[in-house]
């Protein structure tokens, strides 16, 4: 397996990585690509200039991709989106691009990488219920409770930072999520810079 950028003229595997996303998102999150036009369209977003798109390939077969959307100039990166082909996952394709854009990310000198990983079908403790009712208390005890995608990013060190009730529909949440990819380093007050 080989880890690259993803470039805009290579036309087939373009298409590869947008039916990848409608495949790959359609039973959890139907409404996130639901056609080839509107996956093209996202993965034509990823590929602009200031952004991070990167596949798994193996020979010519694209086994998954990341992006990467650079915010707060710079210092924080969003991970938007991940994918990797169903015939593929649990053997640490989706782990080996996320810890890639992390090593992209830090050497554009970014400090964290944030997601979001919505919960539409009560995947997870949050789903289905009325979160305003105890929101801390809910987000420390969540559990997974049909093999939501927040486990994953949890062994991958990030941290649940907050969650976006509703952010889907009633009782439809975003869980969000985060991790610093570089040693934290402090100015001192007296420090001018």
């Amino acid at each position: 397996m080989n880890i690259c950028d993803l470039r805009p003229d290579a036309e087939a595997v373009v298409m590869q990585a947008a039916r990848l996303l409608v495949e790959g998102f359609c039973e959890h999150w139907p409404n996130a690509w639901p056609t080839l036009e509107t996956a093209l369209d996202e993965v034509h977003e990823c590929l602009s200039e200031e952004r991070i798109c990167r596949i798994a390939v193996e020979g010519e077969t694209v086994l998954g991709w990341i992006g990467g959307i650079p915010q707060y100039d710079g210092h924080v990166w969003e991970l938007h989106p991940l994918v990797v082909h169903a015939v593929y996952r649990g053997r640490g394709i989706g782990r080996a691009l996320v810890e890639d854009l992390e090593a992209q990310v830090a050497a554009r000198g970014g400090l964290t990488i944030y997601l979001g990983t919505d919960d539409e079908d009560d995947m997870t403790s949050l789903g289905g219920v009325d979160l305003y009712d105890d929101l801390w208390g809910r987000i420390a005890r969540i559990q997974n409770l049909k093999g939501h995608p927040y486990s994953f990013y949890s062994r991958l060190g990030y941290y649940i930072v907050g969650v976006v009730p509703d952010a889907n529909g009633p009782g439809k949440p975003d869980i969000c999520m985060a991790k610093r990819v570089q040693p934290l380093r402090l100015q001192s007050q007296g420090d001018p810079g």
